[in-house]
């Protein structure tokens, strides 16, 4: 069973980065696929991307390609999102959440009921 706990989000003006990270505590994410998902306030929880077990492939929403970058440090137990060119319009708060699966559809992976384990989320703001 795992923990998952989201740091690094705060205030970007647009066209800045930012870099969100997700730690895990209880087991390795080494066998965990790892997704980023995120809210705005007033809407509904979308999929950013999602990262397979350590060594696996990368999968990102087709609105953040060329732009947003998903990668795991096994030594720290994290998967971090590096995210660049940030618009106004994604202030959000994002969410990582994983699950012990190896999932082989795009569909499943950004699916929310995908994952059984989920943060509480770190906010980002983006100004304009």
């Amino acid at each position: 069973q795992v923990q998952l706990v989201e740091s690094g989000g705060g205030a970007v003006q647009a066209g800045g980065s930012l870099s969100v990270s997700c730690a895990a505590s209880g087991r390795s994410f080494s066998n965990y696929a790892v997704g980023w998902f995120r809210q705005a306030s007033g809407k509904e929880r979308e999929f950013v991307g999602a990262i397979t077990w350590s060594g696996g492939p990368t999968y990102l929403a087709d609105s953040v390609k060329g732009r947003f970058t998903i990668s795991r440090d096994n030594a720290k137990n994290t998967v971090s999102l590096q995210m660049n060119s940030l618009k106004s319009t994604e202030t959000a708060v994002f969410y990582c959440a994983a699950a012990r699966r190896f999932y082989t559809e795009y569909d499943t992976y950004k699916a929310q009921n995908s994952y059984e384990y989920w943060g509480l989320g770190t906010q980002v703001s983006v100004s304009s």
